[in-house]
């Protein structure tokens, strides 16, 4: 089959490799229909995270099951299913209790000897606990398809921040990112009542779609002009709910300066390009809770889905770029050079 490889920063490549097979009894292989490209995946494109030249990459598709292992009981050849971006046992602790990353069976597609979701198909680990089904409906209708695809990581990764910056009827929100994941978290807030919703970004194409899905008002300055403007627009109080979705030290510190003395940040950026340099005395002083990390997706997969499944909520815009397989390193390239803000990877 078809695969995306990484070999070196900024070489991948769509190569063959060998068709997967189930090689152990809690196996499933899904025939991949839609994948797409995260903003994480450019950190090890552009060299800033160690791969194996060679190791497969991309962690959000969907798809259709082709082959069970004899203890797969959920699932059966023809379903139409989902993968959060953490494959998990579903049974440990750690699933039981919701957090779902901290598996102790668990890991990540792509791994060095696990097959990525940029490819035809995809070898899961216990199916049982990891895949979700989709009414087998969905596979005819692109626009759907598009926004259960979201349902693999950055909708529930926003909604994650969300729960993490403690949004709740009333509140005043602020999202530090306009990527995929704090678009989605503009969603999330308002899908959980939010009053008012700041969107910080500098792209207008972005920020027009953060309106669109919910956002109250833009701030497309940065550093301190961009604290100024929140704290302007908050009465100089600041949000009671900040997403932090950069992972950067200033976006960190951004997102400290612009949260109300009592509040809270979800934090879902993947840190990277420093330490963050955060004082704790500051969130000690102003009681400021910080909450997130990398997020629990599966277990939030059965109550967004109604949702998705109803147009409740419509997160499908944030595909912006539609490439085929043999087009993947071109939806890289512009992700890298911001000519697009996410790749949807169509597979037949």
């Amino acid at each position: 089959m078809r695969a995306t490889t990484i070999h070196a920063p900024f070489d991948l490549r769509v190569e063959d490799v060998p068709e997967p097979v189930v090689q152990l009894p809690t196996d499933a292989v899904v025939r991949v229909l839609r994948a797409c490209v995260c903003g994480s995946d450019l950190w090890a494109y552009r060299g800033e995270s160690a791969r194996t030249p060679g190791q497969r990459i991309g962690h959000e598709f969907l798809g259709t099951v082709e082959e069970t292992g004899s203890e797969v009981g959920s699932l059966r050849r023809g379903d139409l299913v989902v993968a959060p971006f953490v494959w998990s046992d579903g049974s440990c602790a750690y699933c039981r209790e919701g957090l779902t990353t901290s598996c102790t069976h668990g890991g990540f597609w792509g791994s060095v000897g696990y097959d990525g979701g940029q490819g035809e198909a995809v070898r899961v680990p216990f199916a049982d606990g990891t895949l979700v089904k989709l009414p087998k409906e969905a596979a005819s209708d692109d626009r759907l398809l598009a926004a259960l695809l979201t349902l693999s990581d950055v909708l529930g990764t926003g909604h994650h921040a969300a729960l993490g910056a403690g949004v709740r009827p009333g509140a005043t929100v602020a999202v530090v990112g306009d990527g995929a994941v704090g678009l989605c978290a503009v969603l999330a807030a308002k899908r959980l009542g939010a009053e008012r919703i700041i969107a910080l970004g500098r792209h207008q194409v972005r920020t027009d779609l953060a309106r669109r899905f919910g956002a109250t008002d833009v701030v497309a300055e940065r550093g301190e002009a961009a604290m100024a403007a929140v704290r302007e627009l908050t009465r100089g109080q600041g949000a009671h709910a900040v997403v932090e979705a950069v992972g950067t030290e200033q976006s960190m510190r951004t997102a400290v300066h612009i949260t109300r003395d009592g509040g809270a940040i979800g934090f879902v950026g993947v840190p990277h390009g420093s330490g963050t340099g955060l004082d704790l005395s500051v969130l000690f002083d102003r009681n400021i809770a910080l909450r997130g990390g990398v997020a629990p997706v599966r277990t939030y997969i059965p109550e967004l889905l109604p949702d998705i499944l109803d147009g409740t909520v419509d997160p499908s815009p944030v595909f912006d770029l539609t490439v085929d397989l043999e087009d993947v390193p071109a939806g890289y390239r512009a992700m890298d050079e911001r000519t697009a803000l996410k790749v949807l990877v169509t597979n037949g």
